[in-house]
């Protein structure tokens, strides 16, 4: 597969789209958010046509919005200074007030968010094969494509994998994220599997990934791809319950022929096919998009699983909407689903560092209205399926920005300790 990054991606749209502008806004982008286009992308997702607003376009490629307007100004004005030094300042200075985790959380790590499940980030090297054919520009894990050693973490493997869940027999879930897991060589990938088919109180594997819809010659003509079927058919043949979560943001994803073999291939080993994605704005920011696409996930197959928040990586000014927005857009998503003889998905949820908090609605109270919001999973036990309410405000697009409506009713501020009063997020 061709990557496009840097001078070539600037070309590529430059040539696709007839408009140099784009390019050189690309440019600028790039010189902070390291994003980077596959070929299977370019040729098969993006309508260069309809750009800069064609939706995956918006989604895919780099653009002048993902930026503020002060940050973009100020990396333009450096690169026509032709000062590198300064340039590099500009740029490291906006990474770290971008970054989402600064402290370095985006790859190489063992977590235990919960006392049954294990979050396992598995240690990520490029140049073993491991990086996205496409970014994502809604993705909060670009700081690790900018090549910064400080932002990694090790921990050492599948032997220290093997090591934590013999010291935790209370796990029985394990999920493989940061970078996309499905996207490793298979002999990479195979150590942490087996390592979690060693123990017999594994009952349950999740994959999160987004090969399926940017990279699906990965499932196909890849020359480890029956490899890779055949380590997914050993976990199923274990007993185990394996789910690959997909994320999905727009329906034209899974239009292209070799995606829709790559699902069958994937469907026929046995594991269980889900879908989520954020609301994104410019993206699939109305009901129409969202039921059209839970229909379509349908036919194929996959089962539709949950509409997310978005969380606000850098981008957040770009792509964030308000809560009571995505809450519109959720509900007659599923009034369209219902009448489309469809099942209904839940959400709208915000994965806040604490544990998924869903926004089941807009209630009134007798001081006037607020959202109902309900921790779905909790470190303690106690909160999980409890509800709080926060005072409803419009244009609030994330959790910390809200004000709990009463005393009882405390969102869990990041870092603060968890009690069984707490309502908490993910």
């Amino acid at each position: 597969m061709t990557v496009y990054t840097g001078h070539r991606l600037a070309a590529l749209i430059a040539d696709r789209t007839g408009q140099p502008a784009l390019a050189h806004d690309a440019d600028v982008v790039g010189r902070v958010l390291p994003l980077r286009v596959g070929s299977h992308a370019a040729d098969e997702l993006i309508d260069w046509s309809r750009a800069p607003d064609d939706p995956l376009y918006r989604l895919l490629v780099p653009h002048r919005d993902l930026l503020a307007p002060a940050d973009f100004a100020a990396v333009e004005q450096t690169l026509r200074d032709g000062d590198r030094d300064r340039l590099r300042l500009v740029v490291d200075g906006l990474r770290e007030r971008l970054d989402p985790h600064p402290g370095g959380r985006h790859c190489g790590e063992l977590r235990q968010p919960y006392p049954e499940t294990l979050l396992v980030l598995p240690d990520q090297d490029p140049r073993r094969g491991r990086t996205c054919p496409t970014h994502c520009a809604s993705c909060f894990r670009w700081p690790r494509y900018t090549g910064d050693p400080a932002r990694e973490r090790a921990f050492g493997g599948p032997g220290a994998l093997s090591a934590h869940l013999a010291g935790h027999p209370e796990i029985t879930d394990v999920v493989l994220g940061g970078e996309d897991p499905l996207l490793m060589r298979t002999e990479l990938l195979d150590p942490y599997v087996t390592a979690l088919l060693g123990r017999p109180h594994i009952r349950t594997i999740r994959i999160r990934s987004k090969a399926v819809s940017l990279s699906p010659q990965r499932f196909l003509d890849a020359p480890d791809a029956d490899d890779l079927l055949r380590l997914l058919e050993r976990v199923v043949a274990s007993g185990r319950h394996l789910t690959l979560l997909l994320h999905v943001s727009h329906p034209r994803e899974l239009h292209p022929e070799p995606v829709r073999r790559a699902v069958g291939r994937l469907l026929a080993t046995g594991a269980v096919l889900r879908t989520q994605a954020a609301v994104l704005r410019h993206v699939n920011d109305d009901a129409g998009t969202w039921a059209r696409m839970w229909r379509e996930q349908t036919g194929l197959g996959l089962v539709p699983y949950r509409m997310l928040v978005e969380r606000g990586a850098g981008a957040r000014r770009c792509f964030g909407l308000p809560l009571a927005t995505v809450l519109d857009i959720h509900a007659e998503a599923v009034r369209q689903q219902v009448q489309g003889r469809a099942p209904a998905v839940g959400g709208p949820v915000m994965r806040t560092e604490c544990g998924p908090l869903a926004v089941d609605g807009i209630v009134r109270l007798q001081d006037g209205p607020a959202f109902a919001l309900r921790a779905l999973r909790s470190r303690d036990p106690a909160p999980a399926g409890t509800v709080a309410y926060a005072r409803f405000d419009p244009a609030a697009r994330w959790w910390d920005e809200l004000i709990p409506y009463g005393p009882g009713d405390r969102i869990l501020i990041p870092g603060k300790p968890l009690t069984p009063a707490d309502v908490t997020g993910g």
